[in-house]
């Protein structure tokens, strides 16, 4: 598999990583968009939300939970979560990421 993300999670390539368990990595976007701007990624590759299934739904409940416990500890009093689905909503990376940004 050639994923970036997967890559990253797997520590095959670098990132400035911000949070890791078991299930979840999160790192600086490259390009950020505010002043942090990280994204939230699950280790199981599912390439997109489009191609989730009924069986991810604990993982993709976590993963706002992670987003909610990165942000409490970054310290930020408010922030934006946002996923883009498929190449003609913005994805760039085919694996599902949440993007998290905040002042």
């Amino acid at each position: 598999m050639d994923c970036i993300f997967c890559k990253i999670a797997q520590k095959q390539a670098p990132a400035q990583i911000a949070y890791e368990d078991d299930e979840f990595i999160a790192f600086h976007d490259i390009r950020p968009k505010a002043p942090l701007h990280l994204l939230l990624v699950p280790k199981k590759h599912i390439p997109s939300l489009q191609e989730s299934q009924e069986g991810d739904a604990e993982l993709l409940g976590k993963l706002l939970l992670r987003a909610q416990k990165v942000a409490q500890e970054k310290q930020v009093k408010g922030y934006k979560l946002a996923m883009n689905v498929g190449k003609e909503g913005g994805q760039e990376i085919d694996h599902i990421h949440l993007h998290l940004l905040a002042q």
